[in-house]
């Protein structure tokens, strides 16, 4: 684990290992986290978990900027962790950052 001031970064994966729109479960400190690359390119990371019936977001589909429950297509940001309306809800989001080709979770 690197340290920065009160936040820990720890490596999760190489950017290599992420493919646009597919996403993929790492597992830190115990807890499921689902990290996507968007088709912009951009790393996003969200807990493992639909907040309706705890579907695994790692095995949903993604379009866009929102990836969709695999139990009941419920519509999330993988950017912030809001669930579209009509449903209601949020998933907790990690701060993500790429350095030297490696993708960091910010604890």
């Amino acid at each position: 684990m690197q340290s920065t001031k009160d936040e820990k970064q720890v490596m999760i994966c190489h950017i290599d290992d992420l493919v646009e729109g597919v996403p993929k479960e790492v597992i830190v400190n115990g807890e499921s986290i689902a990290v996507f690359k968007t088709n912009k390119g951009k790393v996003n990371a969200l807990k493992n978990s639909c907040p309706h019936k705890e579907g695994p977001l790692s095995q949903g589909i993604v379009s866009g900027d929102h990836v969709f429950c695999p139990l009941h297509d419920w519509k999330i940001s993988v950017e912030t962790g809001v669930v579209e309306a009509p449903d209601e809800g949020c998933v907790k989001k990690f701060q993500t950052e790429v350095k030297n080709e490696a993708v960091y979770l910010v604890l």
